[in-house]
């Protein structure tokens, strides 16, 4: 019998084990594991429950989510995902709300501009009626198609690019504070290549980004909305995915604690309770800040590089009000928060106004995102100093200062890949290591994209080059 083992089952890891099951055609009867006798897949998660960093929990009425609340659908793999558990009819969209977000400025909320694709403003006359930006940051946007292409010739950080091509006032404002709820990163140091890379090729093909987008026209109509859910939370799918998993053998409280070759070719995963086990195939479903020191005997340069992608640390701080508490109506999915506003919090979303059956109807619930990364971690502060971080900025900027009903923090220890420059050549140099380890593969957000859709994507294609190994198609 050969044997696939998936380390790590975050949504990257369930995914993984999933594809590869339906691949290779793994009974489905609820037996508890038994696999036949020609393969076996083995999912080994360190923690008592599968789901990583997607945790959805109750506290009364409160739905509250540890993370993502959400998962995009223009990126096909999680919706294709939720179609072949067959709940795709189950996900739910954002509730209609007449403005959709704000930008806080200077303690005002001013509404976000509609029409901002990939960072990119499509809808000039929205842009130029708003009230955001100052009159010269709005003649400057409008100025973009003259601006020739430059930069540099190989990659450069996505803060120089935008400012390059809007600039500063829009980059501030705008880019930076959307980009900064995707990766809680540092924009001057995030690459342009690893993670927007259509905007350099679009200015290259077009010398300018508004041309760009007008030459592709109008984009087809969505068939689905941009942003879904299920209405039990994040958390639905996890637990779908566990329900499915029934020709996998899922094993809880293992932790990983070294890779090594194995007697007769392939892997030996050893582990912390002194227990191995040997697998033909291996996938390393878990951050690569994980991954690194369980391979440094292994493959002391491949462990390196991996050591070498650094993290973001963030904390999610939900409050619930009740709802005679706030003066006005909350209409919007909440506000960003600018890097220039000089706050440790990134964003607060109106998770009430944003998601139906959130918080009781005589309630308001709000989750405020902390955390930046080259700053101070957020993490280690005491639940008081973040409740009184959260508690001051709605005071100020909603004024609300009453006392909330419900409190909830989650915090996640370098939690955020940031692909930062260079990050395409450290991912060429990983695959390069990887080649002299057949049956060896990385899955997750720390290589290739961090959104839920990119990390099921990231688990598909591992189950698929790891089957292929299994079954004598290479790696």
């Amino acid at each position: 019998m050969k044997r696939l083992v998936v380390v790590g089952a975050g949504i990257t890891g369930l995914a993984a084990a999933h594809r590869a099951q339906c691949l290779l055609g793994l009974p489905s009867s609820g037996d508890g594991g038994q696999t036949g006798d020609a393969f076996e897949v083995v999912l080994l998660e360190r923690e008592e429950r599968l789901g990583g960093k997607i945790l959805t929990e109750r506290e009364g009425d409160f739905l509250l989510e540890g993370a993502a609340d959400s998962f995009l659908t223009r990126k096909p793999a999680a919706f294709a995902l939720c179609e072949e558990l067959g709940m795709a009819d189950r996900l739910v969209g954002q509730l209609p709300q007449p403005i959709r977000s704000f930008v806080r400025h200077r303690r005002e909320l001013y509404p976000l501009p509609e029409g901002f694709s990939g960072m990119v403003p499509t809808n000039l006359e929205a842009l130029v009626s708003g009230s955001l930006l100052s009159p010269a940051a709005k003649h400057r946007v409008m100025m973009e198609p003259a601006i020739p292409p430059g930069g540099p010739a190989g990659d450069e950080s996505i803060a120089h690019f935008m400012a390059r091509r809007f600039g500063p006032e829009v980059f501030d404002l705008l880019v930076e504070p959307l980009l900064a709820g995707v990766y809680a990163g540092d924009a001057s140091s995030l690459s342009l290549m690893a993670t927007f890379p259509r905007l350099r090729e679009m200015e290259r093909r077009s010398g300018s980004l508004l041309r760009g987008l007008a030459a592709e026209g109008a984009a087809a109509p969505a068939l689905h909305p941009p942003f879904v859910t299920l209405p039990e939370g994040m958390g639905g799918l996890v637990e779908a995915l566990g329900k499915a998993l029934t020709g996998v053998r899922v094993l809880t409280r293992r932790e990983a604690r070294a890779v090594r070759e194995g007697a007769g070719g392939g892997y030996r995963i050893e582990m912390e309770d002194g227990t191995s086990m040997a697998a033909d195939a291996l996938v390393l479903a878990i951050p690569a800040a994980v991954a690194a020191p369980l391979l440094i005997g292994f493959d002391g340069e491949l462990a390196k590089l991996l050591a070498t992608i650094p993290f973001a640390s963030v904390a999610i701080i939900h409050l619930g009000f009740r709802r005679a508490d706030f003066g006005r109506l909350l209409e919007g999915y909440g506000y960003l928060i600018p890097q220039v506003e000089g706050s440790d919090l990134l964003a607060c979303t109106f998770t009430s106004s944003k998601w139906a059956g959130r918080a009781p109807e005589d309630a308001v619930l709000l989750r405020l995102y902390a955390g930046r990364f080259g700053g101070e971690s957020v993490t280690a502060r005491t639940d008081r100093a973040l409740l009184a971080l959260a508690r001051s900025e709605l005071a100020e900027t909603l004024k609300v200062k009453a006392e909330p009903i419900l409190s909830r923090i989650y915090r996640w220890e370098r939690a955020l890949p940031q692909y930062t420059l260079g990050h395409l050549d450290r991912l060429a140099a990983i695959d390069e290591r990887l080649l002299a380890h057949p049956g060896l593969h990385l899955a997750g957000a720390s290589y290739r994209g961090v959104g839920i859709p990119d990390c099921i994507e990231s688990g598909f294609n591992a189950a698929n080059a790891a089957v292929s190994s299994l079954s004598g198609g290479g790696t």
